[in-house]
């Protein structure tokens, strides 16, 4: 008895598989994806945009510090890498994307 309570409907039809319409189904899900964009996606964007500005904006004589922490100064820009001195005779590439911050007030200073 309990299992055909369950199985039909107060007007006494059997219960439809969808149980509703496929939009108020939707509903959540939509919410979901607007809040997801509005919290993490909107805001990664704009730091991106941010990073990638100011990685174009690089000249020698800039000095940067790394993702992977290393501090140096910009020798050369190239299309996709940086030429960095670290040291006195030391000076490695790195590719542009891991540079994380510019010191200000330093620029145009050599180790």
């Amino acid at each position: 008895m309990t299992t055909s309570l369950l199985a039909s409907s107060p007007q006494g039809q059997p219960a439809s598989p969808a149980g509703g319409s496929m939009l108020g189904a939707l509903v959540p899900f939509i919410l979901v994806f607007v809040i997801f964009y509005l919290l993490i996606i909107m805001p990664q964007r704009k730091r991106q945009k941010k990073h990638q500005g100011m990685v174009e904006a690089l000249k020698a004589g800039d000095r940067i510090v790394t993702t992977g922490g290393i501090f140096g100064t910009v020798m050369g820009v190239q299309k996709d890498r940086l030429e960095l001195k670290i040291s006195a005779n030391v000076k490695i590439d790195i590719t542009k994307s891991s540079v994380a911050v510019i010191l200000e007030g330093q620029q145009g200073q050599t180790e």
